[in-house]
C-alpha cells in the first residue's frame, strides 16, 4: 500500500489482527527485511511495516533525510490508519526514528524494543559514515540493495549520500539524558557487544536515562544482532517483552 505523506509516497504493509505492532527497518534497509527475523508474523499482532522515506518502495523527492523527519512520517501514517498508540521494534536507524517518536509524542508508543540505536553518533561511527561507499559492501549485499530499493541507481546513490551526511549532522541524533527521560514506554534496549559502530557503553547510557528500560547485551553480537542464528532468540524475547510476558 502507498500513502501520500509529507511530500513523499510512503510504502507500507499491514498484516494480521491484534495489537498494532510497528516494525521500523534499519538504514539502507526496507520493511521486507523483517521476514528474516519473523518468518511468520507474530501471533496476536497487527503488523505495520513501512519503508522509511527514500528506502525500498518509498520515495523522497526532496532528497533530504533525517531520522526525526522519518519519525514524523510514521506518526502521520499512524494517524492515517487511525492508530492512537503502538508497540514497536526499531532496528538501528529505525530505532533512532523510534526514539524520536517516543520523545516527540510519548503516549503514541506503549512499549518498544530498540536495537543498535544510539542516542548520538560517536566518533568511530562518524568516521565510518564519512568514508562509507557501495564499494565497501560485499557483492551479495550490493545485489540485495537493488532488490530492496526499486527506484533505480539514483535512489541508491541518494541513500549512500545520506549516510555521509550523518557524519556531520549533530542535531538530528542528539538524545540527551533529560530528553530520554521523557520516554514513558517500557523499553527493551538490545545491543551486540561487538558492534563496530557503537561502543557498548552507549547501551548503558540509554538504560540509565530511560526510566522503564531493560538492557539486553547480546554476547558476540555485532551491529543489529537479530538476524541469522540470533533471529529465533530475538523474535521470542522481543515478542514476549511486548506482550508483557517477560519482566524481571
Amino acid at each position: 500500500m502507498i500513502a501520500d505523506i509529507n511530500g513523499c509516497q510512503i510504502h507500507y504493509d499491514v498484516r494480521g489482527d491484534g495489537e498494532p505492532l510497528l516494525l521500523l527497518h534499519g538504514g539502507l534497509g526496507a520493511g521486507t527485511d523483517w521476514r528474516h527475523v519473523f518468518p511468520g508474523d507474530p501471533a496476536g499482532f497487527r503488523v505495520i511495516a513501512p519503508d522509511m522515506r527514500g528506502h525500498g518502495r518509498s520515495t523522497n523527492p526532496a532528497g533530504e533525510f533525517t531520522f526525526r523527519q522519518a519519525a514524523l512520517d510514521v506518526l502521520a501514517l499512524l494517524d492515517l490508519l487511525g492508530i492512537a498508540a503502538v508497540k514497536a521494534i526499531g532496528l538501528s536507524g529505525g530505532g533512532i526514528a523510534l526514539l524520536h517518536m517516543a520523545t516527540l509524542q510519548p503516549a503514541r508508543v506503549e512499549a518498544m524494543v530498540v536495537v543498535s540505536a544510539p542516542p548520538y553518533f560517536p566518533a568511530q561511527a562518524r568516521a565510518i559514515q564519512a568514508a562509507f561507499s557501495e564499494e565497501m559492501l560485499p557483492e551479495a549485499e550490493r545485489r540485495a540493495l537493488r532488490e530492496r530499493h526499486v527506484h533505480g541507481e539514483d535512489q541508491i546513490r541518494a541513500l549512500f549520500a545520506q549516510v555521509k551526511e550523518f557524519a556531520t549532522n549533530h542535531g538530528d541524533v542528539n538524545f540527551t539524558p533529560s530528553l530520554l527521560s521523557t520516554i514513558t514506554a517500557e523499553t527493551l534496549i538490545v545491543f551486540g557487544d561487538r558492534d563496530f559502530l557503537y561502543p557498548i557503553g552507549i547501551a548503558f547510557e540509554l538504560n540509565a536515562a530511560i526510566a522503564r528500560s531493560f538492557l539486553w547485551v547480546v554476547p558476540n553480537g555485532g551491529h543489529g544482532p537479530i538476524f541469522g542464528s540470533h533471529a529465533p532468540g530475538f523474535a521470542a524475547t522481543a515478542t514476549a517483552f511486548l506482550r508483557g510476558e517477560w519482566r524481571t
